[in-house]
């Protein structure tokens, strides 16, 4: 991705490095993977039964990763402040959400949340949170690398920023408890896979007015969403998959969706709530 050199977002906190509640994950790297699994890119902190009160441990740098990570924190504002660009221009009047940087655990509206969550977007304080060491998560553990499968995960934890402004979420969460839990997680599948929509909306029109894909962009982001749709993440974290307990999509239907985005770049054709076919 073409983005040295450009301006980054002044809407980005850094807390790395600050208290965050002294949150840890129980249940090891299985724990690990079922927190991913219902929480990686738009979960809801409040409703993560796997988080449990402990002390997270510092995580220490090296000089060379401290400045690896410093490059990262830049990367994600500039792909925040393209964001911004994009949707002021599709959506007049549209009010950027802020971006948080974090380490190990933090607190927000939507409550205490680890690393192991995975980024995230608040609605309650419109915030996206994100550990910049889960991008290494992304390509160690998921094999998702390159600069655009991260781009690719802060521009879907916009869209849910998107979805919250347009009243998407609170329908959803409006649905709790009236609904089976079958039918909200079939709910929660088309939200999320509206904001893998919205993201290749943003792809499209970022490269059209700033020319910032390299060749193998594209497939980057298609990667990202190939490792962590439901099906992919519930085979490797129990051996099997349960359809009805998708929150997220499968792997096909969340790069489906990202394609979508990219080539029409028409976020008139992402309603995902009105179509048979997902």
């Amino acid at each position: 991705m073409q983005w040295r050199g450009r301006q980054g977002s002044g809407n980005v906190e850094d807390r790395r490095g600050a208290s965050g509640g002294g949150l840890a994950v129980g249940g090891g790297i299985g724990g690990v993977i079922v927190l991913v699994l219902y929480l990686l890119l738009g979960g809801d902190p409040n409703q993560a039964p796997q988080l449990m009160p402990g002390q997270a441990p510092p995580r220490e740098l090296s000089q060379e990763a401290t400045a690896a990570e410093d490059t990262l924190a830049e990367f994600v504002s500039v792909v925040l402040k393209d964001t911004e660009d994009v949707w002021a221009e599709l959506l007049p009047g549209y009010q950027p959400p802020r971006l948080v940087l974090f380490s190990n655990a933090v607190n927000s509206a939507c409550g205490s949340a680890s690393a192991a969550v995975g980024p995230f977007y608040c609605p309650g304080d419109k915030k996206v949170y994100i550990d910049l060491s889960f991008f290494k998560e992304l390509d160690n553990r998921f094999g998702a690398p390159g600069d655009f499968a991260m781009a690719y995960v802060v521009a879907h934890e916009v869209g849910h920023h998107i979805q919250n402004l347009q009243g998407t979420t609170n329908r959803l969460h409006q649905m709790r408890g009236s609904v089976s839990k079958k039918e909200y997680n079939q709910a929660s599948v088309r939200l999320e896979l509206q904001a893998d929509f919205l993201a290749g909306v943003w792809a499209h029109h970022a490269q059209k007015t700033k020319k910032i894909l390299d060749p193998g962009d594209i497939e980057e982001a298609l990667g990202a969403a190939n490792a962590i749709g439901d099906d992919r993440l519930q085979k490797q974290a129990q051996g099997h998959v349960v359809p009805d307990a998708f929150t997220h999509g499968t792997s096909a239907q969340r790069m489906r969706w990202f394609k979508k985005g990219f080539q029409t770049g028409d976020i008139r054709q992402g309603n995902t709530f009105e179509t048979d076919e997902l």
